[in-house]
């Protein structure tokens, strides 16, 4: 007697295994619980070096939530901002937009040495970076979220990439939105990243061709408020010290709130970049401003998800890259 035939049902697991074994695996799939057995107790002690490091620097936070930012548009998040020179790197710490200006470097190594001697060999330090921004946001009085993980760390840098992606604040806002789609990443999510500038500082040196002669015409850029002016030019004199600074929100400056948003309306953005948001006529931005502007938990919502979204750039995972032992290096170099 011939054995019955074979069931739909059968047919299809048979297909789907056999589908299996020729496509290549997914890897590219973070999650939150990637390291849940291999190193459980990681997201508290990158918050307990970062609570360390604000008592010193309460400009930290934003440091290293911009580290993030800025590995994340180069090749990806991929800690490739963390490489130093070496023979065969440029490293991306040299790049026009990072040079003399992004700092935090030396809190991620310390985040990575306890990160390795409780789980040597685990966590990446692209990773860390993620998680390090995270604690940032939510130590500052921002939302909290589950970062997700498993990205792996970079082989090489990719300086003239740092030099041509990131966005700059002398920029217009179609050349920052170009780069922002050249990632993946749209109008929402160019609005709420920038909120980010809800705490820390910038140097004179980025903004103060908006105090004096703005593009050219002798005069102040017209969207800057006038008391506000006045109180940057007294910070920044013409011609002074590129290098003093200035709270990027001159109402609460450590805090991560939505008060970045008013400053906007108020005309009191601090970069071409901030204040464009909101003055470019006719910009889909200026909605998303006042929106934010009206409601907190709007923008918390809203930047938790872009930061998820930017997070999700391009990352190196599954036998792709490696675990650095040491964020400044390859390793074995």
């Amino acid at each position: 007697m011939s054995p019955p035939p074979p069931t739909c049902t059968s047919f299809l697991l048979v297909t789907i295994f056999l589908l299996a074994m020729i496509l290549p695996p997914s890897n590219a799939q973070l999650n939150s619980t990637f390291y849940a057995t291999t190193c459980p107790n990681v997201s508290s002690i990158v918050s307990n070096v970062v609570q360390q490091a604000f008592q010193s620097d309460p400009r930290i936070g934003a440091s290293l939530i911009r580290l993030h930012f800025h590995d994340c548009f180069v090749n990806g998040c991929d800690a490739s901002l963390l490489l130093d020179n070496s023979s065969s790197i440029l490293s991306e710490k040299f790049a026009a937009p990072n040079v003399n200006s992004v700092r935090g470097f030396d809190v991620v190594d310390n985040i990575k040495t306890a990160v390795e001697s409780s789980c040597p060999g685990v966590v990446s330090c692209a990773d860390i970076l993620a998680l390090a921004a995270e604690s940032s946001v939510s130590q500052s009085g921002g939302p909290s979220w589950s970062a997700l993980l498993g990205r792996r760390d970079s082989l090489t840098a990719n300086q003239a990439g740092a030099n041509s992606s990131l966005p700059s604040p002398f920029e217009g806002l179609t050349n920052i939105t170009a780069k922002f789609t050249a990632v993946g990443l749209n109008t929402n999510d160019v609005v709420a990243l920038s909120g980010a500038h809800t705490f820390g500082r910038a140097q004179c040196r980025l903004f103060s061709n908006r105090l004096y002669n703005f593009s050219g015409t002798g005069s102040p850029d017209p969207t800057i408020n006038s008391t506000y002016l006045t109180t940057l030019q007294q910070i920044c004199p013409q011609n002074g010290n590129g290098s003093v600074l200035a709270n990027l929100d001159p109402t609460t400056s450590d805090a991560f709130d939505n008060n970045y948003f008013t400053n906007l309306q108020n005309n009191q953005g601090l970069l071409q970049s901030d204040q464009e948001l909101f003055s470019t006529t006719g910009s889909a931005t200026i909605t998303i401003v006042n929106s934010f502007s009206s409601n907190q938990t709007a923008f918390f919502q809203s930047f938790v998800q872009s930061m998820i979204n930017m997070g999700n750039i391009s990352p190196l995972t599954g036998s792709s890259g490696e675990i650095r032992s040491d964020c400044k290096k390859v390793n074995g170099s």
